[in-house]
């Protein structure tokens, strides 16, 4: 008899995960889902121990669609000093202080621009994913990373495309053709402007990655340069269009973030847990373990689902509803332990301000009545439009 792990399609992950994690949390909460090849691991407690014991689970996975599909080790993909070292190439830019020191003047101005666009649309009316919260996400990234030259659709383009290898779990030659032909555009387009800062480093992310500590080769920081396009340009959009969506849904809510400024934090928090942008944290077992009552055996991969932990009911009430009025706890959609997400505090700031500045241009902006909202994706998940009026 086929169990319910075994049951589960990818089409039914894309489509809605969630009723399929809380299946796996009440019933297998650790599972080998062949769909797509990974151990899931879904109650918050266990997918913590999993993804802070890099001796029992590490970052390396044999054959990571992100190594495959970005040329090498990434910054997700390797543990220790390895890890340690491209972390703190970070730090110059993404530390929480260092953020809050530049967000504003930085992301203010990209937002006024992508908001007077919105202003500009025939009717009233404009879908907010693709010319609002995911050219903000791309510009505000770029300016930081050094790519201010590059415009928004390029960006876009570029995170698109990476995605379809970052997750290709399946294998799918199709997906994957797309995926490497947008890692060698960005190979083209970015390894003269890396080799000039090596010579010359400015302010950048980039030039930093390249220099902060020592020298760094193109080939070493090429990977990981590869996953901050990726997530760090495409999840604070979609972040930010899941926040508005739950926002929009319950006019009690709308208005207190308009009446109170100061929960735009909330509002912010609660939708990253509602809807985490990045699904999972992927590991490969060092050795046969146990979680939570089921044996891991030695060299397999698993999937830490931060989404499932950050609705599971033994943490938090009533879940799967989207409510900023809740009492604030931690969650996992920034994940945890030394993989705990570099740019969170960028990515926070980036959604407040987006959403913030919208929300106070337009009053009356609600839901456009002709259009359901709909979710789509696991491993990367937002609306895949969210139609408004006002």
């Amino acid at each position: 008899m086929t169990s319910f792990a075994e049951s589960i399609t990818v089409d039914d992950l894309e489509r809605d995960p969630y009723p399929v994690y809380a299946r796996l949390r009440a019933e297998s909460p650790v599972a080998w889902v062949p769909a797509v090849g990974l151990w899931l691991v879904t109650r918050a407690a266990d997918v913590e121990f999993v993804t802070t014991r890099p001796d029992l689970f590490s970052a390396h996975v044999d054959g990571s669609p992100l190594d495959r599909s970005f040329g090498g080790p990434t910054i997700l993909t390797v543990d220790g000093e390895r890890h340690l070292d491209l972390r703190r190439s970070l730090d110059a830019t993404y530390k929480p202080r260092v953020v809050a020191s530049y967000i504003d003047e930085l992301v203010t101005p990209i937002a006024e621009a992508a908001l007077a666009a919105v202003l500009e649309s025939p009717g009233n009316r404009a879908e907010l994913m693709a010319s609002y919260f995911e050219p903000i996400s791309v510009l505000s990234l770029g300016a930081v990373l050094g790519l201010g030259h590059v415009p928004a659709e390029t960006l876009q383009d570029w995170f698109h495309g990476l995605a379809m290898g970052a997750i290709n779990f399946e294998g799918d030659p199709g997906r994957q053709r797309i995926s490497d032909a947008t890692a060698a555009r960005i190979d083209a387009e970015l390894r003269p402007l890396m080799e000039s800062l090596q010579g010359s480093p400015d302010g950048s992310t980039i030039a930093s990655m390249l220099t902060v500590g020592r020298m760094r080769t193109i080939e070493e920081v090429m990977p990981s340069l590869k996953v901050i396009i990726l997530g760090g340009m495409q999840e604070p959009g979609h972040a930010a269009g899941s926040c508005l969506a739950g926002l929009l849904a319950d006019a009690e809510q709308l208005d207190l973030v308009r009446s109170e400024p100061t929960r735009w934090d909330d509002a912010v928090h609660e939708g990253l847990r509602w809807v985490a942008p990045i699904g999972t944290q992927t590991r490969q077992a060092t050795g046969d373990i146990d979680v939570a009552g089921t044996t891991i055996p030695d060299g397999s991969p698993v999937g830490a689902v931060v989404a499932s932990a950050c609705r599971d009911d033994a943490v938090f009430e009533d879940p799967d509803r989207f409510d900023i009025r809740r009492v604030r706890r931690p969650n996992a959609a920034f994940g945890y332990g030394p993989h705990f997400c570099a740019g969170h505090a960028f990515a926070r700031g980036q959604e407040a301000i987006a959403l913030r500045l919208l929300v106070e241009a337009l009053p009356g902006l609600v839901l456009d009545p002709r259009h359901e909202v709909s979710f789509r994706g696991w491993e990367f998940r937002a609306p895949t439009e969210l139609r408004v009026t006002w």
